[in-house]
């Protein structure tokens, strides 16, 4: 209960802050959601009331929580269409990016992760500085060096869109895919083989292997029941964070996805959508943050019960 307590009141502070920002930055709100234009004052009153910014800052926040709460983010003034329907027709796009970035995530940075704390000496050590390379590339970087390698260089990947129908979806999506997971899985793999090595050097892995058991079932009984937990929530983390990191990838390879949506409102100042996409990062961020408290809590409800104790 403390736990998803939490989670609501970081929901409510973020709206207060996404609304709130355009009161705090220099100039009339009227004129930001304008988008960069200079109305006369009759369109700046119309605005003013047709945002409600005619009314106290907490009544009209409220308004817009409600409805946002129902889905309705009111309309952009840039591209005269509801916010609600251009986050939906990109909403899709962005999903599979995000979900096809973290199987990969999650496969080859548990994968590798499970590798180098398994074994230690050659084959460790090169994951490691393989790794640690890798942290330390962002995402706009490997989506340059995809593009010039994989899809200029040797013509196995588009360059340019999301596709149509799954398939071709999937495959114009691999390329950034990969680009967006390249230094996560770096850092999902570290987190693994940090976990996995401390497991392994637990008095109940020197007990199994004492008594003769194998070690492909003490590393699948005893290491990988036992750090599971962690590598879930760093794998949860991860994905969460997938959903900030989708602008770069879809600007660099042109796919108009909720991510791209978001700078080119940005740019255009069109900040109903900017408040919009804010907040609808910010609860995927707590829903899967909560997901993986619910899987962790069903992998090890003793962890739960000492939390609440």
């Amino acid at each position: 209960m403390g736990r998803l307590t939490a989670l609501l009141t970081t929901l409510v502070v973020a709206s207060v802050v996404i609304y709130g920002a355009m009161f705090v930055v220099p100039g009339d709100p009227a004129s930001l959601l304008v988008g960069g234009s200079k109305p006369n004052p009759e369109a700046l009153a119309a605005i003013r009331r047709q945002f409600h910014l005619d009314e106290p800052f907490w009544q009209s926040y409220l308004r817009w929580l409600g409805g946002a709460v129902r889905g309705d983010f009111g309309t952009s003034l840039v591209y005269r269409s509801p916010v609600a329907d251009l986050i939906a027709a990109r909403a899709l796009t962005t999903l599979l990016l995000v979900a096809y970035a973290a199987i990969v995530i999650i496969v080859a940075g548990v994968g590798l992760g499970l590798l180098a704390g398994w074994k230690e000496r050659r084959a460790g050590a090169v994951i490691t500085v393989a790794t640690t390379v890798m942290m330390g590339a962002p995402t706009f970087v490997m989506a340059v060096v995809f593009v010039a390698v994989f899809a200029t260089g040797l013509g196995w990947f588009p360059v340019f869109g999301a596709g149509s129908g799954l398939a071709d979806r999937l495959w114009h999506l691999t390329l950034p895919a990969f680009a967006l997971a390249f230094s996560w899985i770096a850092y999902v793999a570290q987190m693994t083989r940090a976990s996995v090595r401390e497991e392994l050097r637990s008095e109940h892995v020197d007990t199994a292997r004492g008594r003769g058991v194998p070690e492909r079932s003490i590393l699948r009984r005893h290491v990988l029941r036992n750090a599971s937990g962690p590598i879930l929530t760093v794998s949860g983390l991860t994905v969460a964070g997938l959903f900030a990191g989708t602008a770069v990838a879809e600007q660099a390879f042109g796919i108009n996805g909720v991510g791209a949506l978001l700078v080119q409102s940005a740019a255009k100042q069109d900040l109903a959508i900017v408040q919009a996409i804010s907040l609808v990062l910010v609860v995927a961020f707590v829903m899967v943050n909560m997901l993986v408290d619910v899987a962790n809590a069903l992998l090890d409800p003793r962890a739960t019960r000492r939390t609440a104790g």
